[in-house]
């Protein structure tokens, strides 16, 4: 998938219950493909497929946060806040909502300071 996911695209993705259950853990709060794999009972590679998979639609976006012991890692966010269906005179259509970027922001802030 590059550029904006078509509705075929959107569902397919959507209809997978990894899928779906990154999205919902994600939008709690940031998480690692090593603590996805473990709260949506997956393995390791099947994690990262549907994190790209996500990430090219832009559901998800990956950061980089820095350890007390010096060390990175990566961990992953939704970014998405809804997904709507529209069927009118014929045309179907799919629009995202994200989730607002100032929220984000105060997460990540929050998340480093380890309030």
């Amino acid at each position: 998938m590059s550029g904006e996911p078509s509705p075929a695209e959107l569902f397919r993705l959507l209809d997978d219950d990894c899928a779906r259950a990154i999205l919902t853990k994600t939008s709690v709060r940031p998480m690692s493909a090593q603590t996805l794999s473990t709260e949506c009972d997956a393995s390791l590679p099947t994690i990262y497929r549907r994190l790209n998979e996500l990430e090219e639609c832009g559901f998800v976006e990956k950061r980089t946060r820095p350890n007390p012991d010096g060390n990175h890692r990566a961990e992953y966010e939704a970014t998405v806040e809804h997904v709507g269906i529209d069927i009118v005179d014929g045309d179907l259509s799919v629009t995202v909502t994200e989730r607002d970027a100032a929220d984000r922001f105060t997460q990540v802030w929050t998340d480093m300071r380890g309030d």
